[in-house]
């Protein structure tokens, strides 16, 4: 799946809040209270883990943060959505082609080696082997590596990277790419791994060491102790952190069931949530604000719940189109979101610099869809499967309101409702009809998710066109925010006409922190960006 299925946002894997307290080594708030003196942060998501070696896993949010807090990507978007330097202070380019990363100086391992340029290429060359296959990096993009996103087994370098000094290396693109779309794919998604140890093993053993379940040379504000896919991670500080050792002395990330976020807030249990890891449902929206010892935070409206339609098994545009016209986004974002998110269609919600309000969105018209049914020789006696993400209550109900919907202008729908990484198995196949998932196309560049989920067979949708790949080949020749408007209003705009997705809503999702805590608040991105100064004022 070419890897950006990492924005999606995950949701619960069966687990009650009680049961995940009890299966965690560190009981969190509960052994503050018993007066062990230590500092512990727990953050509740409803997001299930797909592992923590970072050689294996795919790049959902929930993964991506859980190894980003031992070792750091190069750098990372802030709150307000610009790059913030993590283990890289700066990444600049010329052409568009190449493109210099510098590592922070004072950057080191927290055996107090330095990180260096070696550490960066020799992380990419394993991600980039065939060995390893991991595609969730699509390096094929750059030099050297092949279409397959991979190099050759046991490759001693790679051609398009080239270490400068100690600190400095180059990244060589084969075609045009914008820097923030290097920036935004890369660069955040890059956790680079210190050579000096991991060159011990070789590319089989990579998979498979058990040196990744518990690292103990880190670049991050944390090392793991102890993790379970379905219920916890937990941390403890890395005291030589090179940015400063964390003020807090155990961090947990409880994996609990999202009725039970509301439960974890007011007892103490969560202190904080995230607003693309944590999916909070609607009805507990009130209950929540009503909190006396949590503060609230809606986000700006970028979860985008976007449903996939397999075009391979649904051809006709017009039944796509039918598919469209018969529900009331409307009505999803007034009753289940509470009126907080938005209807757009396509990609780019108005939290990007890059929407257009040219784009209007199609308005619910169940005779237009009738009607499209009539002229695409629709009997009715199909039944489409669409699969929806079991974690995820508040579509799941909202799922229920679709079919309905499409039942009445004669639509039959299935909805089979699964867990995450079930749902990312299905996606995989062309073994659906239609598939629903929370998406964060990441605002300052939606370009690489919208590419491959674009891309034709293989991809989640099967469908490709020209114009489409054009407008986005464009994106990445400027650095002109109103030409790049245009460009992705083209793509929207043929999206609405050929339906190969649709967005259900877009969420502004609520987001709570306990007043204990202080140096952070709920926010989809730069979350851990800054975890070294979050403190617990008791």
């Amino acid at each position: 799946m070419k890897g950006f299925a990492r924005r999606l946002l995950g949701f619960l894997l069966a687990a009650v809040l009680v049961f995940a307290m009890a299966g965690c080594g560190n009981s969190g708030a509960g052994e503050q209270a018993a007066g062990t003196g230590e500092k512990i942060v727990n953050v509740g998501v409803t997001d299930s883990l797909g592992g923590i070696n970072p050689f294996v896993i795919d790049q959902t949010e929930i993964n991506k943060y859980a190894v980003g807090l031992m070792f750091l990507p190069l750098m990372e978007l802030d709150p307000e959505l610009n790059f913030q330097g993590m283990l890289a202070d700066s990444v600049t380019t010329e052409d568009n082609l190449n493109f210099v990363v510098h590592i922070n100086d004072a950057a080191t391992w927290s055996d107090g080696t330095p990180v260096t340029a070696a550490d960066v290429e020799y992380t990419v060359r394993r991600l980039a082997s065939p060995v390893v296959n991991n595609t969730t990096l699509m390096l094929y993009a750059f030099e050297g590596v092949g279409d397959d996103g991979f190099v050759e087994e046991g490759a001693e370098s790679v051609a398009g990277l080239q270490i400068i000094d100690d600190k400095t290396i180059q990244f060589t693109s084969k075609y045009p790419m914008a820097l923030t779309t290097f920036e935004n794919t890369y660069a955040r998604y890059l956790h680079v791994m210190p050579k000096h140890v991991i060159e011990q093993f070789s590319e089989e053993e990579l998979l498979t060491a058990d040196w990744f379940n518990h690292p103990d040379v880190i670049s991050g504000p944390f090392f793991l102790t102890d993790f379970d896919n379905d219920h916890y991670i937990s941390y403890e500080a890395n005291k030589d952190y090179w940015k400063g050792a964390p003020k807090i002395d155990k961090l947990n990330i409880r994996i609990v069931d999202a009725s039970q976020v509301y439960a974890g807030l007011q007892s103490g249990e969560i202190d904080i949530t995230h607003h693309t890891m944590t999916a909070i449902p609607q009805e507990d929206f009130d209950s929540i604000e009503a909190l006396e010892n949590v503060k609230t935070v809606y986000g700006a409206p970028i979860t985008n719940q976007s449903a996939f339609i397999q075009t391979a098994n649904i051809q006709d545009a017009k039944v796509r189109q039918a598919l469209l016209y018969a529900i009331d986004r409307q009505q999803l974002v007034d009753q289940l979101l509470k009126g907080h998110g938005e209807v757009v269609d396509g990609f780019v919600s108005s939290a990007s610099p890059f929407f257009s309000e040219e784009v209007t969105p199609i308005s619910y018209d169940p005779e237009k869809a009738k009607q499209l049914l009539d002229e695409a020789g629709w009997d009715g006696s199909q039944t489409l499967r669409f699969y929806v993400n079991s974690g995820d209550s508040t579509f799941v109900n909202g799922a229920q309101v679709l079919v309905s919907q499409w039942a009445a202008v004669g639509i039959k729908v299935e909805v089979q409702t699964v867990d995450l990484a079930t749902l990312m198995t299905i996606a995989g196949t062309t073994d659906y009809d239609i598939l629903a998932v929370q998406y964060t196309y990441a605002p300052v560049d939606p370009y690489p998710d919208v590419d491959w989920l674009l891309s034709g067979e293989g991809s989640w949708t099967g469908y490709h066109s020209e114009e489409i790949s054009e407008a986005l080949a464009g994106t990445q020749q400027t650095s002109d925010v109103e030409k790049i408007k245009e460009l992705y209003a083209v793509v929207d705009r043929k999206v609405q006409e050929d339906v190969p997705m649709f967005s259900a809503y877009i969420i502004s999702a609520q987001g709570a922190v306990s007043n204990r805590l202080t140096g952070v608040e709920p926010s989809a991105y730069g979350f851990f960006n800054n975890v070294h100064n979050w403190d617990v004022v008791e």
